[in-house]
């Protein structure tokens, strides 16, 4: 079953989510260092995946023309319409479900494991790497929702369309995709992933409120980029040669 990864991430959130919601018992003063601690480790996790890119110029052109492009379609906007959409459906109180649903929407499909994970559960039916992000995410849906609130909770949605479309379409990938392009792909969306992931952490410090969102279009991009840049760079040798 290709998407059994998928499905065990996705609930692993709720389930995470879930208990989130009872454990109601944590001073703010708790609340507040745990998700401070949290926001720490997510920067760090980005800079970790900033570091892997071979080529900065990829992430540096990713994120520019992803921007221009994610403030013209207002990708943030429109999560934040539906997540104010969830508010009304779920009582909650205004501006809670949209932040957090949106939040966690990008802590969670932002980042090469989901997409590494679901292209090997694609690929080969190897779901380990989607277990092990369930594991990490559902950890994370509880402290979150204890602080965020119920809006995590639907963040299980957007993470198993988004894994789910690229396990389903991996066996599809493989037949136009060389290995080592695949390999140089991997490396360069951890990169712009990371550098999103960083946003993410200073966004949940408070430092600064990053439209993270409208910088998602940089991951395709990236994709573009670096299969120009595959295909293109020897036939530049071989003319300048």
């Amino acid at each position: 079953m290709s998407l059994l990864g998928t499905l065990v991430n996705a609930a692993a959130i709720a389930a995470g989510s879930f208990i989130g919601l009872f454990w109601r018992n944590i001073s703010e003063k708790m609340k507040t260092t745990i998700l401070q601690g949290l926001s720490i480790t997510v920067i760090v996790l980005g800079i970790d995946m900033a570091l892997e890119t071979k080529q900065i110029i990829i992430i540096v052109a990713s994120i520019a023309f992803g921007g221009m492009l994610g403030e013209k379609w207002d990708i943030e906007g429109k999560m934040n319409h539906f997540g104010i959409w969830l508010e009304t459906k779920t009582g909650a109180k205004e501006g809670g479900v949209s932040a957090a649903f949106v939040t966690a929407t990008l802590v969670y499909v932002v980042g090469a494991v989901g997409i590494v994970g679901a292209l090997d559960s694609g690929l080969r039916g190897d779901h380990t790497i989607l277990f092990t992000k369930s594991l990490i995410d559902g950890l994370m849906a509880v402290f979150l929702t204890s602080t965020l609130g119920i809006g995590i909770i639907f963040s299980a949605i957007p993470v198993f369309l988004f894994q789910g479309a690229i396990t389903l379409s991996a066996a599809q990938i493989d037949r136009f995709v060389p290995p080592e392009l695949m390999d140089q792909l991997i490396v360069e969306i951890t990169g712009v992933g990371g550098v999103m992931i960083i946003a993410i952490g200073i966004r949940l410090l408070g430092i600064l409120n990053i439209r993270v969102a409208n910088l998602l279009p940089g991951l395709i991009f990236t994709v573009g980029i670096v299969i120009m840049m595959h295909y293109w760079e020897p036939l530049i040798r071989f003319v300048f040669q």
